[in-house]
Order: structure tokens, then C-alpha cells, then sequence
């Protein structure tokens, strides 16, 4: 085994990558990826969902938009919790609430019961952003931390991309008829992430945080599989300690404020186009008169999420070779020249139509690894996950105001327009990345913490 002193450099930042750490990246990736499906399939439900309950144009938004506002509120109220209580307990708690509220769908009998579950998801869905991002982050060595985190984003999008699957399978199979058995169905992964998740450790960083300095030593002694000092997590206690201490009001001051901002706008920028597809992508493309209807609609929606997919990937190199900064900036560059024709020429034929939706996927795919990375890394481990959980929720107040907008938007004032709405938002979010972003890349948690003090400024 590796020996790692603390005379060699931080236990934590500057150690292996071992075989620990690849099971809880399995484990917490099973969080985004159950997040991914579960406020995906819904887009394929509810056209079923619409038609048997007879949903209006407003419950249909509701519906649609319910599981970002528990998202928001989710976020918001847990990830002060995660923080308080540590992020082990909260890690289970989460997916028990997600598997109940899959498993109640089957017995929906009105909109309002609809509503009020995928409320329920969105709040577990929530809890988890700032759980698992945070106890991953706080375990992961600095060289690979980008890469890692990034890659719970590109997981997200596999379940996204596995939800229209089954989606479209179930249609394909038994008609729209089947909406009920599409949002149960992830309460049967929801149980394969709980599976996945015994055994995971606690944060060493919370535990020596909070004075728990024997448990922490056990915990990091079982992860880099060899005996750990006491003096050595002593040590790490002390840099710890170094860390900028902090707690959630200090989110909404200086010198915090502005990280905080920048991490929530930009993810607002980029996640409002992303949930109007994958809420809304069928109704999108038929709007744009592509498909009639059901599974050939669906088809063209998993087509786009792959390209979400394929996106991310060669970004997960780019973070950690070219940088956070510059990969942020490029993906509104990109993702806002690729939105511009589809607004100007919404009557193009199809293959128009396709192609620069696809080319839009690509670069907002690679833009999508950020969100997460940005909040973990530039907040003192003293309220990362309420960072994380903020930043989710200032995201999401932009983003469930646009998915309630979405239907309304495309009957009132057409696709092109629509369209075009979500060009001026990537457009804020390359100012916001001009203005705002930091390069976080290959530098340690403590000292980015630390540097803040010293580094940001904000006009008073």
C-alpha cells in the first residue's frame, strides 16, 4: 500500500485514489443518476398523465414544474441539515422518500395527487444534490476531484437518458396508458442505489470538523487500507482548522456572496433549457412538427438527451487539462449560437431543426459538469452542502418558473420565441462567466476556502 504522511502533504487532497473511493463514487453516482430519471420520465408521462386526468395547460405545468419547486425547497432546508448532522445520515434518508413517492404514483387518481408527489421527489431529489457532492468532493484528491464530480452531472444525464428509454419502451408497449408504472418504476432503482450505499463513511473532513477524531482516523485508515496515525489526523484537523469557518448567512455576505451568485445563476442559465427538454422535449419537438405523437416523439427526445451525454464526456478531460473557467465560458458561447437559429427560423425543416437542437445538447452537455464542481470546491467544508443546496435552489426558482412557462410560452407566443428566451438566458450566463468565474483547478479545498478572503471583493 501507498504511505501517505502528512510530511508528504495533505492526507486527504494529495493521496491515492483507492479502491474505497471507487465504490463511494459508484455509490453517490447512484444519487444523480436516480435524480436524472426521476425528473426525466416524468416528460414522458405526462402526455398519459394529461390525457386520463385531464390536465389543463396550468395543472400540466404545475405538474411538470412541482418536483423543481421540492427541489428548490429540498435543497435549500437540507443542506443546512447535512451539514449540522454529517452527510451519512442524510444519504439514506433521501432515497427512502424518493422509492415511497415512485411507489405512490401507481395509486394517482386526480392532478392535485400528481402535483403533490412529484413535490415529494423533488424534495428528496433535493436533499441529495448537496449530500452526495459534498461527501464525494470531501474524500476525492485534488487531481481527480474535477473529473469525479463532473461525472456525477454526465451520470445524471444517463438517467436521464435511461428514464425515456423505459419510457419509451412502456409506450411503445402499452400506450400512453402506462404514465403510472413509468414514475413507479423508479422506486425499483431507487432500492439498487440504497444496496449501493451500505457501508459508505462518513466525511473525514465533517468528523475532524466537529472533534470526532478517532472516528475519522478509522475511517480513513479502512479507505487508504493501511494504518493511520492519530498525529496524522491531527494534522489534518489543523488544516482543516485553517479553512475560512463560515456558516449559512455568511452564504449571503461577503466575501461569500458573489461565489454564491455566480454558482446559482449560472446553473439557472444552464439547467432552464435542459429542464424545458427534458420535462417538456416531446411537446417541444411537436411544436417544431417533428413526430406525431407517442413513441416517435419520445424516440427524437432520447436522441437529444444522448447528445447531452456525449457532450459531457470529452469535458470530463477538458476540466482537469484546460480548466473550469474557460470550459464554463465556451459552453455559453457555444450553447447560445446553437439556440439562435432554431429562435429566428422555427418553420426550418426538420433535419434544420435536429441538427441545431443536437448541436445545442453537445455544448450544454458539456457545460452541465460545472454545476456541481463550482459550489463543492469554493466553499469551506463548514457549509459546503448548504452552498451546494443554495446554489441548487437559486437555480431552480429561475428553473421552475420556466418549466410552469414552458406550455404557456409555446401556445401563446410559439416555439421560435421560446426558443429565443432561452438564448438571452445563456447569454446572462456568459456575462455572469466573463464577470464572475474563478479557476479552481488542481488547487485544495482549505486554501480556496482561505484565498476567498483575500481574492474576492465585491462593489459595495
Amino acid at each position: 500500500m501507498t504511505a501517505i504522511s502528512s510530511a508528504s502533504g495533505h492526507l486527504i487532497d494529495d493521496g491515492p485514489l483507492t479502491r474505497y473511493h471507487r465504490r463511494l463514487i459508484a455509490a453517490c453516482s447512484g444519487g444523480p443518476f436516480l435524480d436524472g430519471y426521476l425528473l426525466s420520465i416524468v416528460g414522458v408521462a405526462l402526455a398519459g398523465a394529461s390525457a386520463e386526468l385531464g390536465l389543463g395547460a396550468g395543472e400540466l405545468g404545475l405538474a411538470g414544474a412541482a418536483s423543481l419547486v421540492g427541489l428548490f425547497l429540498g435543497s435549500l432546508l437540507l443542506g443546512p441539515v447535512t451539514d449540522r448532522i454529517g452527510r451519512r445520515v442524510m444519504y439514506t434518508v433521501d432515497l427512502l422518500a424518493m422509492i415511497a413517492a415512485s411507489v405512490a404514483c401507481l395509486f394517482i387518481s386526480d392532478g392535485i395527487q400528481l402535483i403533490l408527489l412529484r413535490l415529494v421527489v423533488g424534495l428528496a431529489v433535493g436533499a441529495d444534490y448537496p449530500i452526495a457532492t459534498a461527501l464525494l468532493t470531501e474524500w476525492l484528491p485534488r487531481k481527480r476531484r474535477g473529473a469525479v464530480i463532473g461525472w456525477l452531472s454526465t451520470i445524471w444525464l444517463v438517467g436521464a437518458i435511461t428514464a425515456y428509454l423505459v419510457g419509451f419502451a412502456l409506450t411503445s408497449a402499452f400506450g400512453q396508458e402506462a404514465w403510472r408504472w413509468m414514475l413507479a418504476s423508479g422506486g425499483v432503482f431507487g432500492i439498487i442505489v440504497m444496496l449501493l450505499r451500505l457501508g459508505a463513511h462518513e466525511s473525514p473532513r465533517w468528523l475532524v470538523a466537529n472533534g470526532r477524531i478517532e472516528e475519522a482516523r478509522k475511517a480513513v485508515s479502512d479507505a487508504l487500507e493501511r494504518d493511520v496515525t492519530t498525529e496524522e489526523i491531527l494534522s489534518l484537523a489543523q488544516t482543516e482548522e485553517a479553512e475560512t469557518k463560515a456558516n449559512f448567512g455568511s452564504l449571503l455576505k461577503k466575501p461569500f456572496l458573489r461565489r454564491t451568485l455566480f454558482c446559482g445563476l449560472t446553473w439557472m442559465c444552464i439547467a432552464l433549457p435542459q429542464f424545458a427538454l427534458f420535462t417538456y422535449g416531446p411537446i417541444i419537438l411537436g411544436q417544431f412538427g417533428l413526430g406525431h405523437g407517442g413513441a416517435e416523439e419520445t424516440l427524437g427526445q432520447i436522441v437529444l438527451n444522448l447528445g447531452f451525454l456525449i457532450g459531457s464526456l470529452p469535458a470530463l478531460r477538458w476540466v482537469e487539462s484546460v480548466g473550469r473557467r474557460p470550459l464554463m465560458i465556451w459552453t455559453f458561447v457555444a450553447a447560445a449560437a446553437f439556440l439562435l437559429p432554431l429562435g429566428l427560423f422555427p418553420q426550418g425543416p426538420g433535419w434544420f431543426v435536429m441538427v441545431f437542437f443536437f448541436l445545442f445538447t453537445l455544448a450544454s452537455g458539456a457545460g452541465t459538469i460545472l454545476v456541481f464542481i463550482y459550489p463543492n470546491e469554493l466553499f469551506p467544508t463548514s457549509v459546503r452542502a448548504s452552498a451546494v443546496g443554495l446554489a441548487t435552489a437559486i437555480s431552480r426558482i429561475g428553473a421552475a418558473v420556466g418549466t410552469y412557462m414552458i406550455p404557456v410560452s409555446l401556445s401563446g407566443l410559439g416555439a421560435g420565441p421560446t426558443m429565443l428566451i432561452g438564448f438571452g438566458l445563456t447569454v446572462l450566463g456568459l456575462v455572469i462567466s466573463i464577470t464572475w468565474a474563478e479557476e479552481t483547478r488542481n488547487k485544495s479545498l482549505s486554501s480556496l476556502s482561505t484565498k476567498v478572503m483575500e481574492t474576492v471583493k465585491i462593489p459595495g
